[in-house]
């Protein structure tokens, strides 16, 4: 398991990066392959709890917002978010129509997934398209997923104490602080790390301004997680998908990272 997930690691890290720092379109294209994959896999996830969401919507949905973040930023995400509303709403009153007497709830998740998944997830492109971008992202991103890497190995090694015995029953508080506290020692090497690469930090920020986003992106996002686990756990499975090897499903890698962008978007902003 740990072998398949360091070489899920190994490819798709560079790919990742490469993106990153290009921005524009190469950026926003991996983007939308992610929202895009995740948004199926929200869909089927409640599908398999006997649920009939429009994958269709939540899918398109989010693809759109995407899209629009990267042509126009969020100037136009309302209009088409009430757009949605209303067509989503008209979608599922023809499936109750047909005897679909759920409609009512798929219709509450067909929205929510274009809002969780859409929506956060457009933030992605927000936060790259923010003046010191690559930073911003190469910084709060992996901010998130060192204090989720400590937390594991740390939990692993010292957990004790169960975090949320019904939503996470393996994670411990052990692990959560330290995550926390692997991700405060290892954010501030990670600047000087890209300082020595040419990769400048912004001129206003200091080290307790680093201090701050550590500590956000290693508490905060963990809830990213424990959301999914909620939905996972409601529906009896186990991983959103299969597609990365030893990892999951693609909802299972950015459930705190859609967390973390958006708190870190409107951190920065």
């Amino acid at each position: 398991m740990l072998k398949q997930r360091f070489l899920v690691v190994l490819v798709l890290l560079p790919i990742g990066i490469w993106a990153i720092v290009l921005g524009g379109w190469y950026f926003s294209i991996l983007m939308a392959v992610f929202i895009g994959l995740a948004a199926w896999e929200y869909a089927n996830l409640f599908k398999k709890g006997d649920y009939e969401p429009c994958s269709f919507m939540v899918i398109c949905g989010s693809l759109l917002l995407a899209v629009l973040q990267t042509l126009f930023g969020s100037e136009y995400h309302l209009p088409v978010l009430a757009f949605l509303i209303l067509l989503a709403m008209f979608r599922h009153m023809i499936s109750y129509e047909k005897g679909r007497d759920k409609a009512a709830t798929d219709f509450a998740i067909t929205i929510s997934g274009v809002f969780y998944i859409g929506f956060l997830g457009s933030h992605f492109v927000g936060l790259r398209s923010l003046e010191n971008g690559v930073w911003w992202v190469l910084v709060i991103l992996p901010a998130v997923w060192l204090a989720d890497m400590g937390g594991y190995f740390i939990g692993k090694a010292l957990g004790k104490n169960k975090l949320s015995p019904r939503l996470s029953p393996k994670k411990t508080w052990e692990g959560y602080f330290g995550g926390i506290v692997f991700a405060l020692i290892s954010t501030p090497l990670l600047v000087l790390l890209y300082k020595q690469l040419g990769i400048e930090a912004p001129e206003f920020i200091t080290f307790t301004h680093q201090m701050i986003i550590a500590i956000i992106m290693s508490v905060i996002p963990t809830l990213g997680d424990l959301g999914e686990s909620m939905i996972k756990r409601q529906v009896g499975i186990k991983d959103s998908s299969s597609i990365l090897p030893g990892h999951g499903g693609i909802f299972d890698r950015i459930d705190s990272w859609l967390w973390g962008v958006t708190i870190g978007y409107y951190l920065v902003t």
